[in-house]
């Protein structure tokens, strides 16, 4: 990119970094951000804990520099979060409604721009003039397409590293002195912090591209098999760009275990020794490795996220049933994308009962019940020796249900079905009309039992008093 004097004013203007060099409480800023962010490789911290780390930061200023900063904690935080400062991501983890903060890319590369203005012991140059050349031998090698181009240089090799073990034989052992070791340890150190901070640009660049494609989802009007063309197509064209590969690479290189190992004696190795203890580092590079893991295991997070809401969209199996509610929601979704840059000025622009529905499920709970208390007397009354007529108890007709079903089972021995009319010429009735309901209701509880309404029978018996009655009802078939 060419530094002309548009490109700087379009920076100055718009970029992060640059906004917060020129802001009023830059030291702060940066210096907070860089102690609770950078230094220990925190890829993301809750609200609560960065505000409590923030006001104790604002209290040790206070009686240390005499420094009055008026607003609370999470004013400022809410500050550094907006489009006007963007210095800090707020978002929403899965499953957790506390919000999280963590650093923009641009802020860290502000602050590693401020830490490199900080005077260094010595400035190295013989390790990244051997860098420059190991890398352009390396490029030179690597796109040789004559293979006996390349034997010859590997040959080369060969007798060079032959005649050093020669030389290393005869006693002739060169050692690195105390400033190449220092030299080589700075260019170390600051590769390893570059690269802990490249990681969260390119987790930014992942995230970026999960933010289009929701807009694109939240826009599209045509077919879905177009709009997953065009997904897909953007995913792949990210994964095969040169970043996307060169990640890849790197995060394959940084999971063999053997690697791991490798890298694990190397820094116990360098750590040990007395020009690298002169210099007091960073006892973290010792296990920096195990940062890149992390930082990158938070990308791979975010891309996870971007497939899981491709994978939402491909399980929507309703999209034709539910039209007129997606449309209702694609029309929310663009008013929102299109106000995203005209946010309201008031703190409080809309207001909701409450963050999700209140739900009571009638069934779930016990119908009421009224409890009933008996209430005892303990006084005997005394009758008035009137004479009560005591008939009624002698007249009530018990039906043997048992009996009755015994007889039917009885009459099916010898056949296989038996009309009721059939049966009580067999059994007569003793109970009159009490009787012939039983019989009904067996019928009724028996599958094997027809009702055929299309003839009748007509049923007669001889009640208590002697009078003769008769009934009339659809013929009753009892089966086997």
């Amino acid at each position: 990119m060419s530094l002309d004097y548009t490109t700087l004013d379009a920076l100055r203007r718009s970029h992060p970094a640059w906004r917060l060099l020129l802001a009023d409480h830059a030291p702060l800023v940066a210096s907070f951000l860089n102690r609770v962010f950078v230094l220990p490789n925190v890829r993301g911290m809750a609200q609560a804990e960065l505000v409590s780390k923030l006001e104790d930061e604002l209290f040790h200023l206070r009686e240390s520099q005499g420094i009055s900063f008026t607003k609370p904690a999470a004013d400022y935080l809410h500050d550094w979060t907006q489009e006007s400062h963007g210095w800090l991501r707020k978002y929403y983890p899965p499953g957790s409604d506390e919000a999280h903060f963590d650093l923009t890319p641009s802020t860290e590369k502000a602050i590693a721009w401020l830490d490199s203005l900080t005077q260094r012991a010595f400035v190295g140059t013989e390790s990244r003039l051997m860098t420059v050349f190991e890398l352009l031998r390396q490029m030179v090698e690597g796109s040789d397409a004559n293979p006996d181009a390349r034997i010859r240089e590997l040959e080369k090799r060969k007798s060079e590293i032959d005649a050093e073990i020669a030389r290393i034989r005869d006693g002739e052992l060169a050692l690195l002195d105390e400033t190449a070791l220092k030299d080589r340890f700075q260019q170390v150190s600051a590769t390893a912090r570059e690269l802990l901070a490249d990681f969260r640009e390119v987790e930014q660049n992942f995230r970026t591209l999960d933010r289009s494609t929701r807009e694109r989802i939240a826009l599209w009007e045509g077919a879905k098999g177009g709009l997953l063309e065009s997904i897909f197509g953007e995913r792949d064209a990210i994964a095969d760009s040169d970043q996307g590969k060169s990640f890849r690479a790197f995060w394959d290189f940084l999971m063999s275990p053997q690697r791991q190992e490798e890298l694990s004696a190397l820094l116990k190795a360098v750590f040990e020794l007395q020009a690298v203890r002169a210099l007091e580092p960073d006892a973290r590079l010792k296990r920096v490795h195990y940062d890149w893991l992390e930082a990158g295991e938070h990308t791979q997070r975010t891309v996870s996220l971007l497939s899981q809401q491709l994978r939402r969209f491909l399980d929507d199996q309703v999209w034709l049933e539910n039209r007129r509610i997606m449309e209702i929601i694609h029309h929310i979704e663009a008013h929102a994308l299109a106000l995203r840059d005209y946010l309201p000025k008031e703190p409080t622009f809309m207001e909701i009962d409450d963050v999700a529905p209140s739900i009571e499920l009638p069934m779930e709970r016990p119908l009421f019940s009224v409890l009933v208390k008996p209430v005892l007397t303990d006084q005997i009354l005394v009758g008035d020796d009137t004479q009560v007529a005591a008939d009624a108890l002698f007249d009530h007709v018990v039906v043997d249900k048992a009996r009755l079903a015994a007889q039917v089972r009885h009459a099916l021995q010898t056949r296989q079905q038996i009309t009721l009319g059939e049966l009580l010429a067999e059994f007569p009735m003793e109970h009159g009309l009490a009787e012939l309901v039983t019989y009904l209701a067996l019928a009724s509880e028996d599958k094997k039992a027809l009702f055929d309404e299309a003839n009748y029978d007509a049923v007669r018996w001889i009640d208590g008093g002697g009078t003769s009655r008769s009934a009339s009802l659809p013929r009753v078939i009892f089966n086997r």
